[in-house]
């Protein structure tokens, strides 16, 4: 009979055994450091009881659940502790299946009786607080500041942008002496006139009949730099010629040489009437620029 009920508590009384094959947690003696338990069935409907050292406590579920960390431990013992502390950083404690239960040995029966049969990790929601939204009459207000800075932005880089256009592109000054207007009304038949366009001297002459007849009965065979009257001038009354000489820069003579054009006095070199290379080292005939008659007495150059 005593045979019996000690093999009666012990069926109700399991003894918690370690993985390193030692002494179950009632010879330990707190060897370990850990709070000693022993389980059996009550007449409260079969609800397991934790005794620890002799000190029945009814094992609560939900106190994985509610309880601290700390609490739990104190109360039940490290290992329901640290399933606590699960719940606490967010995961369930129902993560263990009854497949894989025995993967992990020695589990108590009161741990594996709140085991969830579902594998699925659910986030416990009831730590954390959720923000409420904004408030949506301060909406417009801020859809009109961002709005508004856009648009500052923008303004920005558009003026940079035109800022460095602006700067690739020439000065009032240089735009200035790229055309130059010069009224012709002043100037007497036969005589020549020299104005500055972009840093080099202009010949401006005003031909007679003479002067004209004289250009054009030169042969071009005889030329060095062959070129017809008419191709140099837009109206036979005035010849527009750069006065540069094209041998080495000189300025030339008006009036002068032996052809009655000009002369260069550096080097020798001859023009004739329609600046047109006769005698000397010069290469190539004076040079015209680009030019246009605005009325009968207006000349625009450049």
């Amino acid at each position: 009979m005593e045979k019996e009920k000690k093999g009666k508590d012990t069926h109700h009384r399991p003894s918690w055994r370690r993985r390193d094959g030692g002494r179950s947690s009632e010879e330990a003696e707190n060897g370990m450091g850990l709070p000693l338990f022993s389980f059996q069935k009550v007449a409260h409907g079969g609800a397991p009881l934790a005794t620890r050292k002799g000190e029945p406590r009814r094992f609560e579920a939900s106190a994985l659940r509610t309880g601290s960390p700390q609490a739990v431990a104190r109360r039940y013992g490290p290992r329901l502790g640290r399933l606590a502390s699960r719940r606490r950083h967010g995961y369930s404690v129902n993560t263990l299946t009854p497949d894989n239960l025995s993967l992990i040995p020695d589990i108590p029966a009161t741990v594996a009786a709140i085991k969830s049969p579902s594998s699925n990790i659910t986030y416990d929601e009831s730590n954390h607080e959720r923000y409420p939204p904004g408030d949506p009459s301060k909406r417009a207000f801020a859809y009109f500041i961002l709005t508004g800075g856009r648009f500052v932005y923008a303004s920005l880089a558009r003026l940079l942008v035109l800022k460095f256009i602006l700067s690739m592109s020439a000065s009032k000054d240089v735009l200035a002496l790229a055309s130059l207007e010069v009224d012709l009304s002043s100037i007497e038949p036969g005589s020549t006139v020299t104005v500055k366009w972009r840093g080099k001297p202009v010949f401006i002459r005003r031909r007679t009949e003479d002067d004209i007849q004289l250009a054009n009965s030169v042969d071009l065979a005889s030329l060095r730099d062959p070129q017809e009257d008419a191709v140099r001038v837009k109206n036979p009354e005035w010849l527009v010629v750069v006065g540069v000489c094209t041998h080495l820069g000189c300025i030339p003579l008006p009036n002068a040489g032996d052809f009655g054009g000009w002369f260069c006095p550096c080097h020798g070199s001859h023009y004739d009437i329609s600046g047109r290379i006769r005698k000397g080292p010069a290469p190539f005939n004076l040079e015209v620029p680009t030019y246009s008659f605005l009325d009968e007495n207006k000349l625009l150059i450049g």
